[in-house]
């Protein structure tokens, strides 16, 4: 019954626009949150549709081919995610529930809950940061770093289009997210 309702509530996460962030309820998704989960797929997602176009392109054919990356990485994301959520409706951490014997066996099961979610929760950030990116090129400031308004860096939105600040402040953010974590 407990995995019927965080699956629920992850769902929920996933579906509705980021709000404020929560804290963790434990101390193992905790330590699962400090590392950060991007799936592999959807690296090498990105990464094969970076390939430099032959020709000069017009800025509004940049835009238009920026847009259909980060759009194709969205609905990538949202595919792995539905294949999370539907291993939970079908049942397949089941099996591990119907034959855990021992306290051994219950810490396996949770673990394993708790990575599942996690890698929910990862695909959950990264579509906010996906939709944030989209929103800014609409609006004409992608490419802007929303913390001090310097201009992002060429080579970073080629590796990660949905960028949304500049490598400092990033840094600078993963800095206090750390020490945050430390505190808890």
């Amino acid at each position: 019954m407990a995995i019927k309702k965080r699956v629920k509530k992850t769902i929920k996460k996933i579906a509705r626009p980021a709000a404020k962030k929560r804290k963790p309820v434990a101390g193992r998704l905790q330590q699962a949150k400090a590392k950060k989960v991007v799936p592999v797929k959807a690296k090498k997602l990105v990464a094969s549709r970076l390939r430099p176009v032959k020709g000069k392109q017009s800025p509004e054919e940049k835009k238009e081919a920026l847009r259909k990356l980060l759009i194709q990485t969205r609905e990538q994301f949202v595919r792995e995610a539905k294949i999370e959520i539907s291993k939970y409706i079908r049942g397949e951490t089941r099996q591990l529930v119907d034959t855990a014997l021992d306290d051994g066996d219950w810490s396996i099961v949770d673990l394993s809950e708790d990575v599942s979610l996690r890698k929910l929760s990862a695909h959950r950030e990264t579509l906010v940061k996906i939709d944030e990116s989209l929103r800014k090129l609409d609006e004409g400031t992608y490419g802007t770093c929303e913390s001090c308004g310097e201009e992002i860096s060429k080579e970073r939105l080629k590796v990660m289009p949905s960028a949304i600040h500049c490598k400092d402040c990033q840094e600078r953010i993963e800095q206090l997210e750390a020490i945050e974590n430390q505190v808890r």
